[in-house]
């Protein structure tokens, strides 16, 4: 592709993936943001909880000053205290939803153009009530970011029978969903993530061309899922090229490719399309981001 990258998508990176000991909202996030808006390369950066305020506050200041976009990920305030927005408890659903609303309130603290979660866990025999829970709880979403102004909610396609094991899931129960919700909420889409597509035991195409007109953002990253005896099996999004790993140059080069044709990568509304790879035992933060950033490169001229 001769056109830059940058007429087509804004590049991101996930903060509390690239960088340990941030996911629970803690840690040294400012340092760590830093790094990432100082660097010319990104035009968007993707974070999620800050239990301090005036993190928030700095961070918000921080990425304005720094002329970027943000976005908010909804996934680590359920994923770390094991909370489930389809959890058939109705009390324990209850629990998932607030944390979420608490989430959509501290994304539009931080001018955030766009938040995102997943679905849960949920068993074969009882999956139709699971769905119908997911459904109730999203929209309660829609509802509740609506009041609070025009930011979008999406729902992040991840396995759903090897690591995260979520409803959301397989692409016709995606489409099913992404039809109902739709429907009735203007505010909802899809986030798409090539690191999960071959866990879903899909092809690229597969995966994105019956839901594409519902697709708002995408990630880039990679899984290891020929065996589970091998390092970094499952959702752990190591580096690009990682042994045993499914992902390199020619397949992000194909996903973007799909993500092009479908209209998603555009130069009239460019969407963010952001990394999601993290260090493996001692690697290093900086050195796995670039990583990404000469695949990307790489990748795009195959496009």
């Amino acid at each position: 592709m001769n056109e830059s990258m940058r007429k087509y998508m804004k590049v991101g990176t996930i903060l509390h993936v690239a960088y340990r000991g941030l996911t629970t909202g803690e840690g040294p996030i400012l340092d760590c943001l830093k790094k990432i808006v100082a660097d010319p390369y990104f035009e968007a950066v993707e974070v999620t909880q800050m239990k301090d305020p005036a993190v928030r506050k700095a961070a918000a200041d921080m990425i304005e000053c720094g002329h970027m976009a943000v976005a908010y990920g909804g996934q680590p305030r359920l994923l770390t205290v094991g909370l489930n927005i389809n959890d058939l408890d109705e009390e324990k659903r209850k629990m998932a939803l607030a944390s979420l609303k608490e989430g959509i309130d501290e994304a539009y603290e931080l001018n955030a153009i766009g938040f995102s979660f997943l679905a849960g866990k949920y068993e074969e025999e009882t999956k139709e009530q699971s769905y119908q829970a997911l459904v109730k709880s999203t929209e309660e979403l829609c509802a509740y970011a609506k009041s609070k102004g025009d930011m979008p909610v999406l729902i992040e396609v991840f396995d759903y029978d090897i690591d995260k094991k979520s409803l959301i899931g397989p692409v016709d129960l995606v489409k099913r969903y992404a039809e109902e919700i739709t429907a009735k909420w203007d505010n909802f889409g899809l986030m798409v993530d090539l690191s999960h597509i071959p866990m879903l035991h899909e092809t690229v195409e597969e995966s994105l061309l019956p839901v594409k007109q519902y697709i708002r953002h995408a990630h880039m990253g990679n899984t290891v899922i020929k065996d589970p005896s091998c390092q970094a099996y499952g959702d752990q999004h190591p580096r690009f090229g990682f042994p045993d790993s499914e992902n390199d140059v020619e397949e992000l080069a194909h996903y973007l490719r799909v993500l092009k044709d479908i209209g998603f990568l555009n130069k009239e509304n460019r969407p963010i399309v952001s990394f999601e790879i993290k260090p493996w035992g001692d690697e290093d933060s900086e050195v796995v981001i670039a990583n990404g950033k000469r695949t990307l490169d790489l990748a795009w001229e195959l496009v």
